[in-house]
């Protein structure tokens, strides 16, 4: 099958043209390249989510040295490189598309859960060592047989027919991340589990305890950035597979609903953290400790997560008539902003939730007019006094019985603080 003109139609053309470049260049030493992968299947399937997105990412193999083309081309388009020499990948960054270059390998697994060590191999090696048959398609950009589309393991049929398929029967045991991958796929694609694969995944599901937190965590990422993350989850939940991350996780009915919610934000950049903190909602400090040990989150993260179970914790005490600003601001400010976000989508309290909202949009950004530079020129010692001081103005400031710089002054003064004359 020849997908010359698919290619033509589907590539953005700044993007097309710089593709032939690079199999040009690689021509010149012999080499070959292919494009691989994701954009094979999606440009199989004419999945139009892959133009709608903001960035193109395109997967290359090069039956030749990777990371010296790439520098090649880095360096005639001044792009940022980012090279893996070890197992021989490069990363070219544009500003609307991002093209992966990986030398043609094989790879074997020392132990289940090890990364693979890498040697250099052909398009067929470096097709074999695949995930599903879906992604384990090339198509030439060769000159003499551009357009060609390379399928080994039937990955176009199983592309009709809607179905997911593991190239070998150790697939998941060596790469249990693929359990991951594979529910992402199904979840994504609306295909189903070819009937063998289907048997393999519940076979090796206890193989994910092999697979380190960092790697866990990344496939976690991957998985928030679906349209539709909640899906993924409650299937892995199904599965049995988010118990073998950590036992007390839950993919139920509820997570649908808030995941939901948090996407009605409008806030993409901050979705993925805010579905963090909403998985763990149902978990105990201890229960996450044992998530956050498992999967090593950045530090912010986990502080956020950490904080959305203790003001989880402390909500009875916004469910109160009548509060002030003041009030509200004390009690919230040492959270993380997204740890409140959270509670404000997952609790079942309207009065706590319009409260936490008011804090997110309006009190946590009230400033008073003076600073501690004006107060020490209103002789106001640099210390205990001046927090004092500063307190009392903020209070006063959130709950609207001050306004302007002349009402904070007199404040100020009322409270027998006066300037040394």
């Amino acid at each position: 099958m020849n997908l010359a003109r698919h290619i033509e139609q589907y590539l953005p053309g700044k993007l097309l043209e710089l593709v032939k470049d690079i199999s040009g260049q690689a021509a010149k030493h012999g080499e070959r390249v292919y494009l691989v992968g994701g954009v094979v299947r999606d440009l199989l399937l004419r999945d139009p989510s892959l133009r709608s997105g903001p960035r193109f990412d395109l997967d290359m193999v090069v039956e030749g040295d990777a990371v010296k083309l790439a520098q090649q081309v880095a360096e005639a388009d001044q792009v940022e490189l980012l090279a893996h020499h070890r197992f021989g990948t490069a990363k070219l960054r544009y500003d609307n598309f991002t093209l992966d270059l990986a030398t043609a390998r094989k790879e074997t697994y020392a132990r289940p859960g090890a990364l693979p060590a890498v040697t250099p191999g052909t398009l067929e090696d470096d097709l074999i060592r695949r995930d599903f048959s879906i992604n384990a398609m090339a198509i030439s950009l060769a000159t003499n047989d551009y357009g060609e589309l390379i399928d080994p393991y039937h990955g176009r049929r199983d592309l009709e027919h809607r179905l997911i398929r593991v190239l070998h029967p150790r697939s998941f045991s060596d790469d249990a991340t693929r359990i991951l991958r594979g529910v992402c796929y199904e979840q994504r694609l609306s295909f189903e589990f070819e009937a063998q694969t289907a048997r393999l995944l519940k076979r090796d599901i206890p193989m994910l305890d092999t697979i380190s937190g960092d790697r866990i965590r990344h496939e976690l990422e991957h998985i928030f950035e679906e349209n539709r993350p909640e899906l993924v989850i409650r299937r892995l939940g199904d599965l049995g597979a988010l118990h073998r991350i950590t036992p007390s996780l839950k993919g139920d009915g509820w997570i649908s609903e808030e995941f939901d919610r948090a996407r009605r934000l409008k806030k993409p950049a901050q979705l993925p953290s805010l579905y963090f903190c909403l998985l763990i909602y149902s978990l105990s400090e201890r229960d996450i400790e044992q998530f956050l040990a498992r999967l090593n989150l950045p530090a912010k993260l986990s502080r956020a997560m950490r904080d959305t179970l203790r003001l989880k914790a402390s909500l009875p005490l916004l469910d109160k008539p009548l509060l002030k600003p003041s009030e509200i601001y004390h009690l919230l400010r040492e959270y993380e902003p997204l740890a409140i976000q959270a509670n404000a989508i997952a609790t079942q309290s309207p009065r706590v939730r319009r409260t936490l909202q008011v804090f997110l949009t309006k009190l946590r950004y009230v400033r008073t007019a003076l600073n501690g530079e004006e107060l020490k020129k209103m002789g106001i010692s640099p210390g205990p006094q001046m927090g004092k001081v500063l307190e009392v103005l903020h209070g006063a400031k959130l709950d609207g019985e001050v306004r302007t710089r002349a009402d904070e002054k007199q404040l100020v003064l009322s409270l027998s603080l006066r300037p040394e004359r």
